[in-house]
Order: C-alpha cells, then structure tokens, then sequence
C-alpha cells in the first residue's frame, strides 16, 4: 500500500499550499469536517470540485445472512454515508499508471 498521509501531515501540506499557519491550516480542516459533517447528517450533499461527492444513503430493511454461522439474520434500515469519486480524480490516478 502506498503512503497514507496522516491529519498532521495533511495540515502541513495545507499551510504550505495556501501559504499560511499550520494553525490555520489546522482550523480550516476542523471547518471544513465540521460543515460536510452537519450537511451529510441532515440528508444533503457535499461536493468537493476534483475529489468527489459524500453524500448520505438510505438502506433498506433487507434479509442478511450471518457469515460464520450461515443463518439468515434480519438487518434493519439505516443510513450509510457514500462517497463518489470524481471523474478528473479517477482520470489523473489513471493517467500516471
């Protein structure tokens, strides 16, 4: 597996790209979680140009099958939280393979 970059990791790379503070960078991130948190929570959508769509999905209550034993389970509903990679993300990743 390839380099994960950790949130202090990132932070820096954020201050270093938008030319301010890792305290401001630091900032920044929380907002940005904090407000695709609220969205995504009350059923909206987020979409971050370049990168993707989070967005939340409604599952339905569904028959399941309990894998170690093989018994057949019901699994209520519930929401799930998706995210759709964009187009010009998945482009770039496959234009350096």
């Amino acid at each position: 597996m390839a380099n994960q970059m950790t949130k202090t990791q990132l932070v820096a790379a954020l201050a270093e790209e938008t030319g301010t503070d890792k305290k401001a960078a630091g900032a920044m991130l929380e907002a940005l979680s904090g407000i695709i948190t609220r969205t995504v929570s009350e059923g909206g959508a987020v979409t971050l140009p370049g990168v993707g769509k989070i967005f939340l999905r409604e599952r339905p209550e569904r028959m399941a099958r309990n894998p170690s034993t093989g018994e057949q389970i019901k699994k209520d509903a519930d929401r799930v939280v998706k995210v759709i990679v964009a187009k010009a993300l998945k482009d770039s990743i496959n234009a350096g393979a």
